[in-house]
């Protein structure tokens, strides 16, 4: 390894400790001012609690026996509609690839479904699918689905057109052309896909949440409103947003390891 290898890798490990540096600053700050301000009645206590109630609050799920009961049943629903969004999702954008007149056709109704609140679609789904886990993995297939489609038929789309004259030019038929050119040249856009599709099922699932569930994180904020326990309701945010970062970064690594 020469000099100016040895010294660009040590610039590149300085400036990526001194953002972690600076995020965890950011975060200690804003933790403390939280605590500080609330401790002092600067803002309301009752209504946005603080890091100290919120950490009690935790510690009372776990010793209850709930915290990971909730955690659980919320990742569980994550998947479940995320493997299925990303299944369904695939197959369709396949075909509408394959069938330009169909795409031309569906595109302004797939764009009308995407900005639908799927939410408004709740009471329906529950008459439907019924008062249960099912309704809650609809409503996230729901939303995560419309995204992942436009988004991987969008990647078919954009593919080298020449390469494709390319292919043509040998006699390769259509499902050819979509095996062994469209598909691989589009792997950025579909692993890309993950990472929305994973933080639109965690939002379809809470959203389920809300309207019918007995356990999961979207639950407890709707309890924790109902009874007025403003400490619950930020603790179940807070456990939102800790495993959207870790779903996050698993997405990321297998989008690592699948691109390599």
């Amino acid at each position: 390894m020469s000099n100016e290898q040895k010294s660009f890798i040590k610039k590149y490990k300085i400036k990526k400790a001194v953002i972690f540096m600076w995020q965890v600053f950011i975060l200690l700050f804003f933790l403390i001012l939280w605590e500080v301000l609330s401790k002092h009645n600067i803002i309301n206590p009752f209504i946005f609690s603080s890091p100290s109630k919120v950490v009690k609050c935790i510690i009372n799920l776990y010793k209850d026996n709930n915290l990971f009961i909730h955690i659980w049943v919320t990742i569980y629903e994550t998947l479940i509609a995320f493997v299925i969004g990303l299944v369904i999702s695939f197959l369709v954008s396949i075909i509408l690839y394959l069938y330009n007149t169909v795409y031309k056709v569906l595109d302004l109704f797939l764009t009308c479904l995407n900005s639908l609140p799927k939410v408004a679609l709740g009471p329906m789904i529950i008459i439907i699918a019924g008062a249960n886990t099912k309704s809650i993995i609809v409503m996230a297939v729901l939303i995560n689905l419309i995204v992942s489609i436009v988004v991987i038929t969008d990647g078919f789309y954009n593919t080298d057109k020449i390469k494709i004259k390319l292919m043509n030019s040998f006699g390769a038929s259509k499902y050819q052309i979509v095996r062994y050119l469209v598909i691989p040249s589009s792997y950025k856009t579909i692993i890309s896909s993950f990472k929305l599709s994973i933080s639109m099922s965690l939002i379809g699932v809470v959203s389920g949440e809300f309207l019918v569930s007995k356990a999961g994180l979207g639950y407890l904020i709707i309890y924790g409103t109902q009874v007025f326990n403003l400490d619950l309701v930020i603790s179940g945010i807070l456990l939102l947003v800790i495993i959207s970062y870790i779903l996050y970064r698993v997405v990321e690594y297998i989008e690592k390891l699948l691109l390599k």
